[in-house]
Formats: structure tokens, C-alpha cells, sequence
């Protein structure tokens, strides 16, 4: 994509508004150096220095969007407990609109504890509760959304099989939607892949769309069948399956797109796919094309690839990658 495209597109943003729904979670890290190894057992040991948190899962989708100038509401569930409300306190700090958020005291908020050390990940902690969230709770939810859906130019379904998703609460998102005409874009897992049918992206990275098609993994020669077959059952507009280091390969009513990728390096690549997603959706939004918004999606991955943690893209960066691949 040239950068005067991609200016034009830009100047679009801040004139969206565009709902997330799904698993929230928190993100917490801790930063520090390995020096020796413990006497205890065959592991290092990590002296910690500082600790940090950001928003999660459905909040991070969240995050990206509002960092690239869109409003941002955010739909889902958090416990009632000091988890949660850091993460109201992390995503009110961003100027995320958290009103459609629901406290569900039989629901633990899913964290993600992320131990880095000499800037590579050591390990990862996570403490979640997949059960689903209470009935009255999604009730709550429908009835806000009924109310309110109309301000929103596009939602993103972000799907972590967390426990926030269920067959019949999809289908009654997928209908309030429809209803409207806004566009749906969906990061499904593999408990619910084929219950987003119809919608306008569907996006699995190679691992899931691999499962949902029955094959052991996806190749470059298998990449059409499956995509062809995959975009067929879905029946959506657009699916975007995102194959790491392989890029991008975009299904559309024209056929496979071949998008190669375009990290400069990777240090990194947690949270990538929800920065592909959240900038897919705002570009398309914004007046690109679906092969235009899978490109930028890709520039946008390969910033946050560059980076330790989960970060989410801005428009400098953006405007970096984009000229540097242009120069």
C-alpha cells in the first residue's frame, strides 16, 4: 500500500465508532534479568524490577482500535474481583467506553501473567474460569445492545473459548447485527468456529482454520482447498486465515489473495492477531477494500511484532512501516 492511500484511508479513523464484544482479560508483566540458575530445581531465577498491566483479549482488540484514533465501546464480562477493576481502571484511563461491560461475581476475570526476562518471555501464567457467564447477565447485555446498536459502525466478535460465547448468544448478536446492516468481524476459536456464518470476516490463524477444515496443518498446497472449502461453510464475505511468517492468504468472492508478510523482525508476536483484526476492521470501515484492509492489517502486525509484550499499534508506526516498505 502507498502511503498517500494509506493517508486517505487515515483521515477516517476518527469518524468511526465500532464495538468489541467478548473475552476480556489482564494482561500482567514482569520485567527482569536472569543472572544465575536455581539451586532448587533446573529453572532460572528472575529478579524482578518492575511489573506492568494492559488490557487483554477482547480489551486489547479494544485498545488497538482506540490507539489508531476510533471510539471504542467494549462488551463483555470481568469478576467481581481486584482484577476487574484494574481493568476498568486500565480501559477508562484509555477512553474506552466500558458501559456494556457486565460484573459477574460467579465469573474469575482471566488473567495472563507474563514473566520477561533480558527481553524474551520466560514463562506465562494464567488464571481463568471457562464457565460461562450468568443468564441474566447476557440478557442485560442483549437488551443494552438492542437499545444502543444503531451509533455503532461495525463490531468485532473476539472469541478466546473463555467462557463468554455460547451457540445461542451468537446467533442473537449475529441477528441484532444483521438487522442493522453493520458489519461483523469475527477472531473465532474452536468450540464456535461455524456458528459465525454469514458474517462479513472471519478471521483464524492457520492452526484453527486447519482443525475446523479437518486437515493436519495448512500448506501451501493445501491453502486453496481449505480456504475455498472453509469460505464456503462459513458463508461470509470475506476470511482472512493469518499464517505467521507465510503472511496472509485472503479468501474473497475473487478468489485467494496472497499476502506475504511484513515484520522487519519479531521479537514478539502475542497480541498480533488482535491488532490484525482490530485494524482490518477499521480500515474496511473506513473506505478500503477487503484486500486494502488485510494489507494494512499485515503492516500493523509487523509493527507489534517488533516489540516485547502485548502492544498495541499507532498510526506512527504504522506510517514507519508503510514507508519503509515503500523507500
Amino acid at each position: 500500500m502507498k502511503i498517500n492511500r494509506y493517508l486517505e484511508i487515515e483521515k477516517q479513523f476518527d469518524q468511526k465508532n465500532i464495538l468489541v464484544v467478548g473475552d476480556i482479560m489482564l494482561d500482567n508483566y514482569l520485567w527482569g534479568d536472569v543472572k544465575r540458575m536455581s539451586p532448587e530445581a533446573p529453572v532460572p531465577i528472575v529478579d524482578i524490577h518492575e511489573s506492568s498491566s494492559n488490557p487483554g483479549g477482547a480489551a486489547n482488540v479494544a485498545s488497538n482500535l482506540k490507539s489508531l484514533g476510533a471510539k471504542v465501546s467494549l462488551a463483555g464480562a470481568i469478576g467481581d474481583d481486584r482484577d476487574g477493576n484494574t481493568l476498568m481502571e486500565l480501559l477508562k484511563a484509555k477512553g474506552i467506553n466500558t458501559t456494556l461491560c457486565q460484573t459477574d461475581s460467579s465469573h474469575s476475570t482471566t488473567v495472563k501473567t507474563r514473566i520477561i526476562a533480558g527481553g524474551q518471555q520466560v514463562v506465562r501464567a494464567d488464571w481463568e474460569n471457562h464457565s460461562e457467564i450468568k443468564i441474566e447477565n447476557r440478557l442485560t447485555l442483549l437488551d443494552q445492545l438492542k437499545k444502543e446498536i444503531g451509533q455503532f459502525d461495525g463490531v468485532i466478535l473476539e472469541d478466546y473459548d473463555k467462557g463468554f460465547f455460547h451457540s445461542d448468544l451468537i446467533a442473537s448478536f449475529i441477528e441484532i447485527f444483521s438487522s442493522k446492516d453493520i458489519p461483523v468481524f469475527v477472531d473465532p476459536k474452536r468450540e464456535h468456529f461455524f456458528d459465525y456464518t454469514g458474517v462479513t470476516l472471519v478471521k483464524p490463524n492457520s492452526s484453527e482454520a486447519a482443525e475446523a477444515a479437518g486437515v493436519l496443518e495448512i500448506s501451501d498446497d493445501n491453502i486453496n482447498a481449505v480456504g475455498s472449502k472453509l469460505f464456503d461453510q462459513l458463508k461470509c464475505d470475506c476470511l482472512m486465515i493469518t499464517r505467521g511468517e507465510y503472511g496472509i492468504s485472503l479468501f474473497d468472492s475473487n478468489g485467494l489473495h496472497r499476502i506475504p508478510t511484513r515484520a522487519r523482525s519479531v521479537h514478539d508476536v502475542s497480541g498480533a492477531g488482535d491488532t490484525v483484526i482490530a485494524t482490518f476492521a477499521l480500515t474496511y470501515l473506513s473506505g478500503g477494500d477487503f484486500k486494502e484492509a488485510a494489507e494494512l492489517a499485515n503492516y500493523a502486525a509487523g509493527t507489534v511484532c517488533e516489540e516485547v509484550g502485548v502492544v498495541p499499534v499507532t498510526k506512527g508506526k504504522l506510517h514507519e512501516i508503510i514507508n519503509h516498505h515503500n523507500s
